[in-house]
């Protein structure tokens, strides 16, 4: 793996994206006296790993970061900072993939990490008041306690933040039956750009009271405010699980496998696609309960819940009756909840493993689920022709394929251009096939170039009027989704 990309503020970048006002002494003992001792961070060994999130091996240091523990410090900053036209990226666990937080001209790092708490658990109304900085699992297992259920569960769920799903609108395993982030959100407290303080909605199920700035607020990447609270809706948890892994000889029968499937009445709670070469470089992290047979080129997770274990057991005759008309090779059952832990843990760790060998880019792909064998033909052989490899795994019951762009044995210039183009022509492809370039991981810093593939240019306009209304300087997380002039009002 190569070196970290070492950019500072405004270096390598367009001339625009240098008009911020750069942070003096002054501006340093402003924001600490807003948070007190320990709470600003200023030195670079401390800063360091805010300068990266996961997206490939970027790195750009921000100037200070600032660690809020309270909604009145975060409007205090922003209320600051946008009156000296400073810079400002907010930061949750640094697990994105799109360069979300990435502090690309340097300024502040709001990071939310010490905003962790669970602040009402309301069993009656299922529902959840929670702070940005906490934990996904953490939330989970908190309410899993009390025999409800919160289904969002992104590969990280065990080091994300609830603030950078909410800022993603992340899916995860279970969206194929669940849904993703943004419906599970009620309400939540947001401080806008300028420091004033808002709330978007209503902690009620039904909402239909002029627009919905919830709604709007979930997947702006951060660009539009800061998420300070979140109400979230609860689920009763399933009292019983079954989990399949099935082996299939060739690269798309598991695709056509889950519109056959779907087709069936068989309502999934999980199915996810992968490629045997990500299965072994996962197995060198965590080894999987069962061999693989000779001749796998890919698998399929299956997995079924409910209420009632004779039913489940049902639909696992009915999954494995189905998967044998398309042709697997095998079908395992994971027998109880700690080989079913074995094998969830091993799908979790894709990305990381992928990390050890090279760095990647991966590009969330998303296309209906009936044209998912198409997409990944079309993945393979536009990686045939611009030479770059290519690890595919992701969630196959809606249709969302994260490929893993090897960096290898690439020259800069491949890297830099070759592998570009094959990019662009793939995200051609998704769009042709009634699809998008990003299912949940986001536009951010690196994938904005090729907004215009899927958007036309008035779409983008309106999006960026909206972003103008929310943040008329354009302070906040800038450069992100689209390129904005900051504006010295």
């Amino acid at each position: 793996m190569g070196k970290p990309q070492a950019l500072g503020a405004g270096r390598n970048l367009p001339p625009h994206m240098k008009q911020y006002k750069k942070l003096n002494q002054d501006d340093i003992e402003s924001l600490a006296k807003i948070l007190g001792p320990g709470l600003l961070l200023a030195h670079g060994e401390r800063k360091e790993k805010y300068a990266r999130d996961y997206t490939e091996d970027l790195f750009f240091m921000p100037d200070i970061v600032l660690l809020p523990h309270t909604v009145e410090q975060v409007s205090a900053i922003m209320s600051y900072c946008h009156a000296q036209c400073i810079p400002v990226t907010p930061r949750g666990a640094g697990t994105g993939l799109s360069g979300g937080a990435l502090p690309v001209h340097g300024g502040i790092c709001l990071s939310l990490e010490k905003m962790d708490r669970i602040l009402h658990l309301d069993p009656d109304n299922y529902q959840v008041t929670v702070e940005p900085g906490l934990i996904n699992q953490h939330l989970r297992e908190a309410v899993e306690a009390i025999g409800l259920f919160y289904p969002p569960d992104p590969a990280s769920k065990g080091s994300c933040f609830i603030g950078g799903n909410l800022a993603e609108n992340s899916g995860g395993p279970k969206a194929v039956k669940y849904g993703v982030t943004r419906d599970y959100v009620l309400n939540l407290e947001v401080v806008l750009p300028t420091g004033e303080v808002i709330w978007t909605g209503a902690n009620v199920l039904k909402y239909a009271t002029g627009y919905n700035l919830t709604h709007l607020m979930v997947g702006s990447e951060g660009t539009l405010g800061i998420i300070t609270k979140a109400v979230l809706k609860l689920v009763a948890k399933p009292s019983h699980t079954a989990l399949m892994l099935v082996s299939f000889n060739d690269l798309v029968s598991p695709c056509r496998a889950v519109g056959q499937l779907l087709k069936s009445g068989v309502v999934p709670s999980a199915l996810e696609y992968m490629e045997r070469s990500a299965v072994e470089w996962s197995q060198k992290l965590v080894p999987l309960p069962v061999a693989l047979p000779e001749g796998t080129a890919a698998v399929l997770y299956v997995e079924v819940d409910g209420f009632d274990e004779d039913a489940i057991l049902q639909q696992c005759e009915r999954v494995a009756a189905i998967m044998e008309t398309m042709g697997c090779t095998d079908l395992f059952l994971a027998q109880g909840h700690d080989e079913q832990e074995r094998l969830w843990k091993l799908r979790r760790v894709c990305g990381e493993a992928i990390k050890m060998y090279s760095v990647y880019k991966e590009e969330d792909t998303v296309v209906p689920r009936y044209k998912l064998p198409e997409l990944l033909l079309a993945v393979k052989e536009i990686g045939a022709r611009y030479g770059f490899e290519s690890v595919c795994y992701g969630h196959a019951g809606d249709g969302n394929l994260h490929v893993n762009i090897l960096r290898g044995q690439l020259s800069q210039p491949q890297w830099e251009t070759a592998v570009k183009a094959g990019i662009r022509e793939l995200f051609g492809v998704c769009k042709r096939l009634g699809g998008t370039i990003s299912g949940e991981h986001g536009i951010g810093w690196v994938q904005k170039e090729y907004l215009d593939i899927v958007m036309p240019p008035l779409q983008i306009a309106l999006m960026a009027g909206i972003k103008r209304v929310f943040d008329p300087k354009g302070i906040l997380n800038p450069d992100k989704i689209f390129d904005l002039h900051p504006t010295a009002q």
